[in-house]
């Protein structure tokens, strides 16, 4: 059912550069235009000074492996300034359209542009001046927040993973939440990553406390599934540092998500002998 559009009224920054949204994600349009496995949903708009925006939901459904399908939301793009989680996400699904055994068992939820006035603009704030990443579950009136709620509640994700950069890091890390199994789903996404870019591996990472890459903690109000839902999905930050080569940083997300599919899909095979 289509969402109704938001709308908003906020000021461009003053700046000459600007990204083409629709050029970015010409990939993804293209293959889901003859995919058999990829969906897309454009029904999440919203409006700013009369310019319409959307937060678009790319479905890849995988071949059956099961009674159930696994629903996983991988998110990215939720600071504009952080372009290297949404070419990931974007090579990621290229690699699965073209190998779908990797998505066995699987509905996969792709939202490549969490911030798309945001990647737009290059800032790390949404046009509306705010930081999305700490808006959710806060009573915010931020259009993009409303419309990803709606998802991750209407959507029931068993897992959700967020890709990040980090400018202060020389290491890929991640910040590990949710469910308790999340600490055997982390250290093998950090260490299939690790073939690519070191790890991060300070005792004190983004200001929390932190030991072989993995953080415990995390912000208020970041992007996580509802405060309320039971039983808690995992939930997973992959963090790279943004000095490397991008097709270094791609290649460690696109690793370290293949590990968290492969690794959740064993345990889902071996729970019911637990």
């Amino acid at each position: 059912m289509p969402v109704a559009t938001l709308t908003k009224t906020y000021s461009r920054p003053a700046q000459t550069f600007q990204r083409d949204l629709a050029e970015l994600l010409a990939p993804l349009e293209k293959i889901a235009a003859t995919s058999t496995n990829l969906v897309v949903n454009h029904d999440a708009r919203f409006e700013v000074d009369g310019d319409s925006y959307e937060v678009s939901r790319y479905l890849f459904v995988g071949p059956r492996g099961g009674d159930t399908p696994i629903r996983i939301g991988i998110f990215a793009g939720i600071h504009g300034d952080e372009p290297e989680g949404v070419h990931a996400l974007i090579q990621f699904i290229k690699l699965l359209e073209s190998k779908p055994e990797l998505a066995t068992g699987y509905y996969l939820s792709f939202y490549p542009i969490c911030n798309p006035t945001g990647l737009e603009d290059n800032t790390r704030h949404s046009r509306g001046g705010k930081d999305l990443n700490r808006e959710f579950w806060r009573n915010s009136t931020e259009p993009e927040v409303r419309l990803l709620q709606a998802e991750l509640i209407s959507r029931s994700f068993q897992g959700i993973i967020s890709l990040h950069t980090d400018d202060t890091s020389a290491g890929f890390y991640g910040f590990a939440h949710g469910a308790t199994l999340t600490k055997s789903l982390i250290e093998p996404a950090l260490a299939a990553a690790e073939k690519f870019l070191p790890r991060d591996e300070r005792p004190v990472i983004d200001g929390f406390p932190a030991r072989n890459g993995i953080i415990r903690e995390a912000y208020e109000g970041i992007l996580n599934a509802p405060p309320k839902i039971r039983p808690r999905p995992f939930e997973i930050i992959l963090e790279t540092p943004a000095a490397p080569p991008e097709y270094l940083k791609e290649l460690a997300f696109i690793s370290a998500l293949q590990t968290i599919l492969t690794e959740y899909n064993k345990f889902i095979a071996y729970a019911p002998n637990l």
